[in-house]
């Protein structure tokens, strides 16, 4: 299992219990996970979701092809303008779409944070076709209000969706 955005290690000790003690959670995240998670299946390091060379650090890692499931929790940080904001997270989810078949399976899951808006939904739209079943969850614990939600996908197909993809 990878965690694409993994601060500050929450998500990282759930997937840890869920994979058990023979599977293998990676998780990247700009910032470190401090005090640094003291799990034996599960390792983190710092990295850059739009680093053409991390798809190799993830594989070497996680110690396999690709993984089953993939996490993001990944936002851009907020500077409160819009124009700008929504482009950093336009960036954000290019870089996670461009990941993708590099680091999942055929037939693997997505479950991606995605914040409303015309960009973001353009590469919602094409990240769908990508799976055999997608829809949009709401965490309970979002905000009212908030613009979070996340896709969910499952049975991801490789090469499914290339047309019109970034």
């Amino acid at each position: 299992m990878i965690d694409l955005g993994c601060w500050p290690g929450g998500w990282l000790q759930l997937a840890s219990r869920a994979v058990g003690p023979r599977g293998r959670v990676v998780g990247v995240d700009l910032a470190a996970i401090d005090p640094q998670l003291e799990l034996a299946n599960t390792f983190a390091f710092v990295g850059d979701l739009s680093d053409p060379a991390l798809a190799a650090r993830l594989r070497e890692a996680l110690g396999a092809p690709r993984c089953d499931v993939l996490l993001s929790d990944a936002a851009p940080k907020l500077t409160g303008i819009r124009d700008t904001d929504r482009a950093n997270e336009e960036r954000l989810l290019e870089a996670l779409e461009r990941l993708l078949p590099e680091v999942l399976r055929d037939g693997g899951s997505l479950l991606l944070k995605i914040l409303e808006g015309p960009e973001a939904q353009a590469i919602d739209k094409r990240l769908r076709r990508r799976f055999e079943q997608a829809r949009t969850v709401k965490a309970e614990a979002t905000r009212r209000g908030s613009s979070e939600r996340y896709l969910l996908g499952r049975g991801f197909r490789r090469g499914a969706g290339d047309a019109g993809g970034p």
